[in-house]
């Protein structure tokens, strides 16, 4: 079954690495979307794929890189639009 959602993480979570340790894991595990950072310090990251494989990636996310520290994760069910790829957005 196919899922989407959308995540914001809020926590030291910019400038370490942490939208290229969600790109890779995406790519890993087989989910499509996009990760960016947003102008009020949070990250917005968008999954869509098997059920199975983003459930993985939203318990990553929650999780993060080796320096970051996650305060808070909110998450929101989105129509499947399917992506592609995966990729890294700039603001």
């Amino acid at each position: 079954m196919k899922k989407s959602i959308r995540l914001y993480i809020t926590g030291t979570v910019q400038g370490i690495f942490f939208r290229g340790f969600v790109k890779e894991n995406a790519e890993r595990h087989n989910v499509k979307g996009f990760v960016r950072n947003l102008e009020d310090g949070r990250i917005e990251i968008f999954l869509e794929g098997n059920s199975e494989d983003v459930n993985k990636m939203i318990e990553l996310c929650k999780k993060g890189p080796k320096h970051s520290q996650i305060k808070k994760v909110e998450t929101k069910e989105e129509r499947f639009q399917d992506f592609k790829t995966f990729k890294v957005l700039h603001i």
